[in-house]
């Protein structure tokens, strides 16, 4: 009796320091990505939610139509080493925050000049270093969680790409 109590004590035990480690971990972890384009860097800071079974398009996540954060929390920050063009938007070297409006055809990839913000929340379009056009597809296989990217495709030209859900939308990076 004395061993099934002390056993089922350290399950306890066990158990908790589990459910403690669980509860440390969010829900929508943050990471930071690199991507080196004509030798200048590109560090996109953001929170990757994941789509735990729900329609991210709909609801209050990331709706078709509407300034999204990309990201979860904090507004997701771009931060470049140069200057440089994302699509037809001149973006000189800084960080800004990064928003997108979602859409099933296109994307709207709007860079803002207030770079550390809350979310969606405050956003001031009068702040807007400026919007371009993403190109969107559909996805065959989902992306679980959240996933933004900077590859580089040789000399000064790489691609900016979100991934989430069944939507991937990119961009043609150049630096100057």
């Amino acid at each position: 009796m004395k061993r099934m109590l002390v056993a089922l004590m350290g399950m306890g035990l066990l158990t908790g320091a589990v459910m403690a480690q669980d509860a440390k971990k969010p829900a929508s972890p943050h990471e930071t990505t690199k991507g080196v384009v004509g030798g200048k860097a590109i560090t996109i800071t953001y929170g990757r939610p994941y789509v735990k079974g729900r329609n991210v398009w709909e609801g209050t996540l990331a709706p078709y139509g509407k300034v999204w954060r990309t990201g979860a929390d904090d507004a997701t920050t771009f931060t470049t080493e140069g200057d440089v063009m994302l699509g037809s938007l001149h973006v000189p070297a800084g960080t800004y925050s990064l928003f997108t409006i979602p859409g099933p055809k296109e994307w709207t990839l709007i860079l803002n000049k207030v770079a550390k913000q809350w979310g969606a929340y405050n956003y001031d379009e009068k702040q807007d270093l400026g919007r371009v056009k993403m190109t969107a597809k559909k996805l065959t296989a989902p992306v679980e969680q959240l996933t933004i990217s900077v590859q580089a495709g040789g000399g000064n030209k790489g691609v900016l790409t979100i991934a989430w859900s069944d939507a991937e939308a990119s961009i043609p990076v150049m630096m100057h």
